[in-house]
């Protein structure tokens, strides 16, 4: 059987990503309908019921950054072994609301762990394995922080100032210029409209 996708849609607190993942998938199920294939929708951290549970932990609970970064990158170990590998096997696309990148761009980026521990982790937790696809929603960390304003209860990541947020924005572009091959960049002040139109060409591309 043929190997399925790996998508993954990353960007900064407010940047709209979550928006369009649920139409995104559509798209995709409409895609491959006919191969008998379908879209695992998934999240990170999260995705499996360890996953969640350290989600929640990561999400409120204070902690030392190196604590933190091992907690994401044990959840994405799980998230791999029951979820992401299972499906591509199977010949299944994976659609995931943010993977490794994530970590690079806000426990790397944004807190300052040394990138060389990160991809020490990354090495002995995926090996070589990266996503097929990555979709970067990129915006101002201005008009991210007013979108971050209507959150009704912001968790620690949400809460983290503009400078945090300047520092996980510039990883996240730098791991973008590093993999151009694999990553799509949108622009994501745009309406929702036009944002989708971009999203349907690179559907089609795929």
């Amino acid at each position: 059987m043929v190997r399925g996708r790996f998508i993954t849609f990353e960007g900064i607190d407010g940047a709209g990503k979550t928006t369009h993942l649920a139409w995104f998938r559509q798209r995709l199920d409409d895609k491959i309908a006919a191969t008998g294939r379908s879209v695992v929708i998934t999240r990170e951290p999260g995705g499996t019921t360890l996953g969640e549970s350290l989600r929640d932990l990561l999400l409120n609970q204070p902690m030392d950054l190196e604590t933190e970064a091992l907690l994401m990158f044990a959840a994405r170990r799980e998230h791999l072994a029951q979820i992401i590998e299972p499906a591509l096997a199977r010949g299944d696309w994976v659609l995931s609301d943010r993977f490794s990148d994530a970590t690079f761009a806000y426990q790397g980026g944004g807190r300052g762990l040394p990138r060389d521990k990160l991809e020490a982790l990354e090495r002995w937790v995926q090996g070589g394995f990266q996503p097929d696809l990555t979709v970067l929603f990129d915006v101002p960390t201005d008009v991210a922080s007013e979108r971050r304003g209507a959150v009704r209860s912001p968790d620690k990541f949400e809460s983290e100032s503009d400078s945090f947020f300047s520092r996980t924005r510039a990883e996240y572009l730098r791991r973008a210029a590093e993999s151009p091959e694999r990553f799509v960049i949108i622009d994501a002040t745009q309406t929702i409209t036009n944002i989708q139109k971009q999203l349907e060409a690179v559907i089609a591309s795929i």
